[in-house]
């Protein structure tokens, strides 16, 4: 997969070079460029937005500007690779002695685009929420480039423009403003990259995520057994592996239950985990009476 983002803070971008990113630049997985918008402005001051028509508060990133740019990402004419901070340790993790196969994810094509352009992605707090499903298909992709905006955003032109050289998503990672694109290209470069086959040395490691099965993932642990009075539940040192194996499910039901009980309307349940919520709500239901 190749990853190119443009942003006015090129520096904001190291993040990309650290921990599994900089380890799958390092596997020759992921090529990462990353492009300072200025060098495509044209006048001395390097601008790159300017007032409003129609006025208004603040500034807009201007379309002469971002225009070119695009055009010369889409086409790979500019190289600014970024390598990995530090070398990884060169041994095996226990998942890949394990043989785990890499497998990626299977993608359904949306219909009406070619999926031989390249994906651009524009972060903004009007685009459409990202979701893991979105993390699991753009991680089929050879080419992302993310428009990093900032101030009052890019001018719309701009983003129609970029659909005739790209597929365009304008994504939201929250229902919030942030000073720029810079920390959602963050956000979603790493949900993607860490699910290109062999990122992750052990598949399990992501198909039990948050979200993989519509609910959020109940509560880890690990050593020791006991902790400042607090002790790992009996189930998971039981040695019963079907017993673990409900409880986790159970937990990641509760954990859905109260704190995203909407994800359980879309979430695939059978008559086990149906049986487990009634409880839930008939107990929730006891103890608002009493």
């Amino acid at each position: 997969m190749r990853l190119d983002v443009i942003t006015i803070f090129p520096e904001y971008l190291d993040p990309l070079r650290h921990a599994l990113l900089g380890k799958a630049i390092e596997q020759g997985r992921l090529e990462v460029g990353v492009h300072d918008l200025r060098q495509w402005a044209t006048d001395a001051h390097k601008s790159v937005d300017d007032s409003p028509f129609g006025g208004g508060p603040g500034m807009v990133m201007k379309p002469e500007v971002w225009g070119p740019a695009l055009d010369s990402v889409a086409a790979r004419e500019s190289a600014a690779n970024l390598e990995s901070a530090l070398p990884h340790l060169n041994r095996p993790r226990h998942d890949e002695l394990e043989g785990v196969e890499a497998q990626a994810y299977a993608v359904d094509a949306t219909a009406d685009e070619d999926s031989d352009l390249p994906l651009l992605i524009v972060p903004t707090p009007t685009g459409k929420p990202f979701s893991q499903a979105d993390a699991r298909a753009w991680s089929n992709e050879e080419h992302i480039v993310f428009a990093c905006g900032r101030y009052e955003g890019i001018d719309q032109r701009v983003v129609d423009d970029a659909a005739r050289r790209y597929r365009v998503r304008e994504v939201s990672i929250g229902d919030y403003v942030l000073i720029g694109g810079e920390v959602a290209t963050l956000v979603i470069a790493e949900a993607v990259v860490r699910l290109i086959p062999g990122v992750l040395g052990n598949k399990r490691s992501h198909e039990e995520d948050s979200f993989s099965d519509g609910l959020l993932e109940g509560p880890s642990y690990t050593k020791p057994r006991e902790w400042r009075g607090l002790a790992v539940p009996d189930v998971l040192t039981s040695g019963n592996h079907g017993l673990v194996d409900t409880w986790r499910r159970e937990q990641a039901l509760l954990r859905t239950w109260q704190r995203r009980p909407e994800l359980l309307e879309a979430a695939e349940l059978d008559k086990d985990d149906k049986a487990f919520i009634a409880q839930l709500e008939k107990e929730a239901n006891t103890q608002g009476e009493g």
